[in-house]
């Protein structure tokens, strides 16, 4: 789903990463002087990656949270997690981009004396490679139903999302197309989660159901399938 109804999915190439930083913990005001702070990495490792993005070309994204940032305000932290993603627009550019990331992921290690550990979470998303045909069905057949694909570009780009579609259409022919569910919110919003529920959502998912049905037997038959 989607705030609007968008045929082409033009997902990022993605890379998904657990971050882990191990330090020794001290009692940060008693003796401060023993302790090496995993969370000083992360601070470090976050700015450069904030500098980073000067740099970098258009149409790549870095972004992340961190999941564990110490246990209690004295002590210093001994272990700090988080989640990040690096995103561009071919796997081979994702290739070149995650080597500058984790350069400063290990500067947040090299400076504060901590152990880095980077763990791929799954294996890399691909690009998506659209089917022309398909494509072009699925439209025909969406429009036929009512759908319309003739909104401003700025609402249209939850299509940039990532997505495992794109290793699967390295395989076969496919599309991924997304189906509007009305409203102004944008996905991971709460309102969009409202919208998701409701008369228009439900029009959503039967027309969505209904216009990828046609749209495998269009290109069955196109493609000399019997029926």
């Amino acid at each position: 789903p989607a705030p609007v109804d968008v045929a082409e999915a033009r997902p990022f190439a993605v890379a998904h990463w657990h971050v882990q930083y191990d330090g020794v913990a001290a009692h940060a005001a008693a003796y401060p002087e023993r302790g090496v702070n995993a969370n000083d990495a992360f601070v470090i490792a976050q700015t450069a990656i904030a500098l980073l993005r000067q740099q970098l070309p258009a149409g790549v994204r870095v972004h992340g949270v961190q999941t564990r940032g110490g246990e209690a305000p004295n002590a210093i932290p001994e272990r700090t997690e988080g989640r990040w993603y690096v995103r561009a627009e071919t796997t081979e550019q994702l290739l070149a981009l995650e080597a500058r990331v984790r350069r400063c992921f290990e500067a947040g290690a090299l400076a504060t004396g901590t152990t880095l550990t980077i763990t791929p979470e799954s294996e890399r998303y691909a690009e998506m490679r659209t089917d022309a045909a398909a494509l072009e069905a699925y439209r025909r057949n969406a429009i036929a139903l009512g759908r319309d694909f003739d909104v401003p570009p700025e609402a249209a780009t939850m299509n940039r999302a990532s997505t495992d579609m794109g290793n699967v259409s390295a395989v076969v022919d496919a599309i991924h197309p997304y189906i509007g569910v009305g409203g102004t919110a944008s996905n991971h919003q709460p309102a969009f989660a409202e919208a998701c529920v409701g008369p228009e959502a439900e029009r959503a998912l039967r027309d969505g159901a209904t216009a990828l049905a046609w749209t495998a037997l269009d290109v069955a038959r196109a493609r000399g399938g019997s029926g």
